[in-house]
């Protein structure tokens, strides 16, 4: 994976630097009595990442955000975000196809199409106006319908919750995804990658204010929506009532456990 190719040198450096410090550096512990997850074997190390991504996005993300909200009115933030959303539908449709759900990938690609054509490279959102239902489908979900396990649960440094399979699919996405792979000036690509990264983030900036006031373990609640709706979709809003998806050893987190006593 050229990583080099989507930041600077210096860019990575950073990166590599703020991901050694996350697992060295922290110093967050779990609260006693908090019941432990057999889906989160590596709780006291995701948990130290969990600090560091809060205060990431405290002093540098957040702030960030705020200004880009300030600068550039609703209307212009929707304009990116339905260009965004019209990339990630092409993803969709193959990972669709790849599900065994072609019909619903001649949709998804239907959607792109039409927001391409008429919605002018999908500034505007002309197939969801028009009754063609969005979706949203990623290799790590196709990986959970080929049946492989999600595997333990993990806090990435910079990226947030994810898993051992969703960590690997999202390497496929970055692999695959066509802003970082078809465009070869690296400020022009660089600069759009920023703005996707803080429009994601201006989606989720006042909720996440409420959620620091209304949970008791902010991590805990993360963590569990996070697994929550991963498998939801990935059984497409039908999952089974009891979860055969746990395929954590108990040995793991017996001596996960040890090591925190």
């Amino acid at each position: 994976m050229k990583i080099t190719g989507f930041i600077s040198r210096k860019g990575l450096q950073l990166i590599v630097l703020s991901i050694v410090m996350s697992f060295f550096v922290g110093c967050a512990s779990i609260p006693e009595g908090q019941p432990r997850s057999k889906k989160d074997p590596w709780e006291l190390v995701n948990r130290n990442v969990f600090s560091f991504n809060e205060s990431l996005d405290k002093y540098v993300v957040k702030p960030i955000t705020q200004v880009y909200e300030f600068i550039f009115p609703v209307y212009v933030r929707e304009r990116f975000s339905n260009v965004f959303a019209n990339v990630g539908d092409v993803y969709t449709a193959v990972n669709q196809l790849l599900q065994g759900k072609p019909k619903t990938a001649v949709e998804d690609l239907t959607r792109v199409i039409v927001n391409t054509t008429f919605g002018i490279g999908g500034i505007f959102d002309v197939a969801t106006e028009a009754g063609l239902e969005k979706h949203s489908e990623d290799f790590g979900q196709t990986f959970g319908v080929w049946g492989i396990g999600d595997g333990p649960y993990m806090m990435l440094p910079l990226l947030g919750p994810s898993n051992v399979r969703d960590t690997v699919g999202w390497a496929f996405d970055l692999q695959t995804d066509i802003l970082l792979t078809y465009i070869d000036n690296i400020p022009v690509r660089n600069t759009i990658t920023g703005i996707r990264i803080v429009d994601q983030r201006s989606k989720y900036l006042s909720s996440t204010s409420l959620l620091g006031e209304a949970a008791f373990d902010k991590y805990t609640f993360i963590r569990d929506a996070y697994i929550q709706r991963r498998r939801n979709r990935i059984y497409d809003g039908n999952p089974p009532l009891i979860d055969d998806d746990d395929d954590i050893p108990d040995e793991m987190l017996e001596k996960e456990e040890s090591r925190v006593r």
